[in-house]
């Protein structure tokens, strides 16, 4: 990802969350030469992270209300260590405004968009409507609705099925397809007390669901002197339950003038939002009609940004790093240039026979795949403790091959040569994913696992 270059303005960053992207934060700033102070909660002081980084500080017990939730907490331990800069990586705090405009407020640079920007596109209703006024085709669908008899007639409207969605938060909370008025009347109540609970905020829309459908998305990098460029697109189409599980770069099977004008769609949205961080614009792209739609922004670094690092060499929380600093892009464009084919999978504890059961416990064997092409992202050691209390992330393995086969085949490898014992995984079930025909064909929709992959096949996956 780039050799180490000349330390930038920020002196110290507070790493405002916990596991592998804390870890991985810490070592961006390391290649910057910045010094790192690691918020951590009580489960999280003996961990990677906090050993890695300069200091850590403890900012409340194992509950993430009262840890890395804790807007006071996060801003007290960057004022009393005397941090310049904070750096949320991705969920707890990392999308919320408040949080971004109290770092502002106390003289902290947020590592990430300006807190606008946070504010209006965290709002899916409000960046739906920022980005058909510039120009980008946004999938059908309401204003915020205020009861399930309103969501009924835009449902009608629309023509069923549709997609329920929460208008803040994302991660699939709050989202549910429905398929007729039962069905709305039935889940919108559950599906309101869900993104209230998850974000804060359950207010709901409806859009028209897509069934052949893939997720595509854009990676955008912008500075504060009002450039913005795009590093590629991602293919995120194989997900359960609305979580994604199989990441890859470039995306497969699309024709170049759908390619070219996502590309050019993401880059648009930024512009409209003065984009002055990295961030990730997602599309639906319907595969009968080979269609795009926009779906949503992300302000903030992704989880699987790797897969793009690996096909550009450009270092995306650097990069973050470089723009919160003041710093101008160092990338024109043309000087994005994609080498080969990158693949992540996500490898959870979580049980697959057992219905994807998160598994809390002990990590007692822990031995990482080490070959060509292969990078191991994680957190995880011999001896680490899978807390109740957050998600079930133990590693993302990335694969860089020539093309898509060499990446899919290396990745399947190294899944092999994977050593995990004390905790189930989801190991054995991305990599027959890996290994399906529907997958090395570029076949596989947002649908599949549920509905023609894998979960009939559990017994094969041990």
């Amino acid at each position: 990802m780039g050799d180490a270059v000349a330390p930038i303005a920020i002196r110290r960053v507070l790493v405002a969350n916990r596991g592998e992207i804390a870890v991985r934060v810490v070592r961006a700033c390391r290649s910057l030469g910045i010094e790192t102070v690691v918020a951590v909660s009580t489960a999280d002081r003996d961990g990677l992270a906090a050993r890695m980084a300069d200091r850590a500080v403890c900012i409340g017990p194992a509950p993430a209300t009262q840890s890395y939730l804790a807007i006071s907490s996060v801003l007290s331990a960057a004022l009393g260590t005397g941090c310049d800069a904070v750096h949320p990586g991705y969920g707890f705090l990392s999308e919320n405004p408040d949080f971004a405009r109290a770092c502002v407020a106390e003289g902290l640079i947020f590592v990430g968009p300006r807190p606008e920007a946070v504010a209006q596109a965290g709002d899916k209703a409000r960046a739906r409507e920022l980005a058909r006024a510039a120009g980008i085709p946004v999938l059908a669908g309401s204003p915020v609705l205020e009861s399930a008899d309103a969501a009924v007639a835009a449902a009608r409207e629309l023509g069923y099925p549709v997609l329920v969605k929460a208008a803040a938060g994302g991660g699939g909370r709050g989202m549910s397809v429905v398929e007729d008025d039962a069905g709305m009347l039935a889940r919108w109540a559950g599906a309101a007390t869900e993104a209230q609970s998850a974000f804060g905020d359950g207010r709901l829309f409806v859009e028209r669901f897509v069934r052949n459908a893939r997720h595509i998305e854009v990676q955008v990098l912008g500075d504060r002197h009002g450039h913005v460029i795009h590093l590629g697109e991602r293919d995120c189409t194989l997900q359960r339950r609305h979580q994604k599980v199989v990441e890859e770069s470039p995306a497969p099977k699309l024709s170049e003038s759908v390619r070219g004008a996502i590309r050019r769609s993401g880059v648009a949205f930024a512009e409209a939002l003065e984009l002055d961080s990295a961030g990730t614009v997602e599309f639906i792209y319907d595969a009968d009609r080979q269609t795009y739609a926009f779906l949503e922004f992300n302000a903030r670094i992704q989880v699987e940004h790797p897969v793009t690092e690996m096909v550009t060499g450009v270092d995306l929380v650097a990069e973050q790093l470089r723009s919160a600093a003041g710093e101008p892009l160092r990338l024109a464009q043309d000087d994005v240039v994609l080498d080969g084919h990158a693949i992540e999978v996500r490898i959870t504890t979580e049980d697959p026979a057992r219905g994807f059961v998160p598994h809390p416990g002990t990590v007692t064997v822990w031995e990482p795949p080490v070959a060509e092409g292969i990078r191991v992202d994680s957190h995880c050691e011999p001896g680490y403790v899978v807390s109740p209390y957050y998600d079930s992330l133990l590693a993302k393995i990335i694969a860089h091959g020539p093309d898509r086969d060499t990446a899919a085949d290396r990745l399947v490898s190294a899944l092999g040569r994977l050593r995990v014992e004390g905790v189930p995984t989801t190991a054995g079930f991305v990599r027959a994913a890996l290994d399906h025909p529907d997958f090395r064909a570029a076949v596989v929709t947002t649908d599949w696992i549920a509905t023609r992959g894998l979960p009939n096949h559990l017994e094969k996956l041990g």
